[in-house]
């Protein structure tokens, strides 16, 4: 049997994230009027364009595939948008790309697709990447479009149960219920996350935001900052923590899940390059880190939220590592819930310096199939800024779905 190829990362981008919402072009937020295409193109371009600079003789033919992780494929995201942005990057006709939809885990399974193709010799150069602009297009844009088409859209039982009637925020509520946290608990979370994000941001660690320019209706639009960090937080903590206090539980009455401790509703997109370890010897490029494992798993779809525990079980397992080992830990903010469920769950403090330490998604936002690339990025650059040397990022999905990776920086 063939010995599985090492795998390397070798660059990280990302656009900076815009102010969304569901009212689509009423909206302020700075990419809302964006095509996700270009925006997922111009990300592509400067990722290839950052290589290109450090290492001149790079060909992008040898580019085998580009797997993009988006939830709504609908609209300007439907087609296999990553096909449509590949072309408009420029890329050659020969690169392949296509689209995957894995819910919130869908950026870091196009990871996953492309180390393995790496790992089985069917390719040495993939690109990883992820978009979303949920200004345009909301969580179930793609079934709410068929119903309001008249098409046949036929529900199972299964669905009627899991998807129409559990929300993921409720599913949040239970885990806390069950796990005894409390709203101090969630929302000392939701405010440390934004501190993190705040001091990465002016420290200059966000220096991988690629610019984005487009115009639209004659207003040209330049995006290079991220618009949705509350620099309260950091300057005010106490009066940022009494402002989230008031917020209301839209999930359940009694609730203590609120916007402030959940994931904000944002515009972005993300793209990483990896390439076969041999292959970025030749081209003399230093990697930023090495994949050493790779798991999914299921839990209950209701509550979902939980899956990642078993995924990052099994990925530890198969690099022979423990959490003890993990120099960061990058859980995904859907909610502040599940991430403190996830340290009951390993036996650290949610609050430990490993955890998020440039901020998440409760701060940064979850642009839903852009998150994984983006905060594995975020991942591997902080490990590789402080010198560390072990990282695990994982991401809960609808339905009760996981995902884990770790990696190890050189």
């Amino acid at each position: 049997m063939a010995v599985p190829r090492d795998v390397v990362v070798i660059e990280v981008v990302r656009s900076a994230i815009g102010k969304s919402g569901r009212d689509g072009m009423k909206k302020n937020g700075q990419l809302c009027q964006a095509s996700t295409q270009e925006l997922l193109a111009g990300i592509l371009r400067g990722l290839v364009d950052r290589v290109k600079t450090r290492c001149p003789k790079f060909d992008e033919a040898d580019i085998e595939d580009v797997i993009v992780g988006c939830l709504s494929q609908i609209g300007d995201q439907g087609g296999n948008i990553a096909r449509f942005a590949t072309l408009l990057a420029g890329l050659p006709d020969s690169v392949s790309a296509c689209t995957v939809n894995q819910y919130c885990n869908s950026g870091l399974k196009s990871i996953m697709f492309a180390a393995q193709g790496i790992q089985a010799g069917n390719g040495d150069v993939m690109i990883c990447a992820g978009a979303e602009i949920m200004s345009h297009y909301g969580m179930g844009s793609d079934v709410m479009a068929a119903m309001t088409a008249g098409l046949p859209v036929r529900w199972t039982a299964r669905h009627e149960e899991i998807g129409m009637h559990v929300s993921q925020g409720l599913c949040a509520e239970m885990i806390s219920t069950d796990e005894g946290h409390t709203r101090e608990d969630l929302d000392r979370f939701g405010l440390r996350s934004m501190q993190n994000a705040i001091t990465a941001q002016r420290n200059g660690w966000y220096d991988n935001i690629i610019p984005f320019d487009y115009t639209w209706e004659g207003v040209a639009h330049h995006v290079d900052t991220d618009e949705v960090l509350r620099t309260k937080a950091l300057d005010d903590p106490d009066g940022f923590l009494a402002d989230l206090r008031k917020l209301p539980t839209p999930f359940k009455p009694d609730g203590i899940v609120t916007a402030g401790n959940s994931s904000q509703i944002v515009d972005g997109a993300a793209a990483v390059m990896l390439m076969s370890a041999d292959k970025a010897e030749k081209l003399g490029l230093e990697p930023l880190a090495f994949i050493r494992a790779m798991a999914v798993a299921g839990s209950a779809p209701v509550p979902m939220l939980l899956a990642p525990i078993p995924a990052m079980k099994k990925a530890l397992a198969r690099c022979g590592k423990t959490m003890d080992d993990m120099d960061l830990i990058e859980p995904n903010e859907a909610f502040a819930t599940p991430c403190l469920a996830f340290a009951n769950a390993f036996g650290y403090p949610y609050d430990d310096p490993r955890v998020n330490p440039t901020g998440g998604a409760i701060a940064l936002g979850h642009p839903i199939g852009a998150s994984g690339v983006l905060y594995f990025g975020e991942m591997v650059r902080h490990l590789k800024r402080t010198g560390k040397k072990y990282g695990i990022q994982t991401l809960c999905g609808g339905g009760g779905l996981g995902v884990a990776v770790v990696v190890e920086a050189t």
